[in-house]
């Protein structure tokens, strides 16, 4: 029961960083601090999908898999099982991969102007008296 419970945990948050990592740029826009964050997901998602890397999330799962006497996550990975597939076919898997960067980018982008923005409107403020 224990095992299930760390194996369905691990699962939701491997979901919640893959998520972090697309959309992670867009929340510091707010946070302007978090972008740090933003950029050392990526680079470990980005280097986990282009160079393969082992995830220890997915380390931790498999583990928690075989303590609750189940099989480990095909040897393709936790996106390949959850993911490809399931939101999107295989065969786009490519593109989906170019949409995820191109959001990135694009809220790396925004977080650039919004910065400039907040700078420009800080100098022509007025001091409170």
């Amino acid at each position: 029961m224990v095992y299930r419970l760390i194996e369905s945990a691990t699962v939701f948050v491997h979901f919640s960083f893959i998520l972090y990592v697309v959309f992670g740029g867009f929340v510091a826009w707010k946070w302007r601090h978090t972008i740090v964050f933003h950029l050392v997901a990526v680079a470990w998602g980005a280097g986990s999908v282009l160079i393969g890397y082992d995830c220890p999330l997915t380390h931790l799962e498999n583990w928690a898999r075989r303590m609750a006497g189940s099989s480990e996550l095909p040897s393709a990975g936790f996106i390949s099982h959850y993911i490809a597939g399931v939101f999107y076919p295989v065969s786009i898997e490519a593109i989906v991969q170019g949409v995820a960067a191109t959001v990135v980018v694009g809220s790396w982008v925004g977080y650039v102007l919004l910065g400039r923005h907040v700078k420009s409107a800080s100098v022509g403020a007025q001091p409170r008296r």
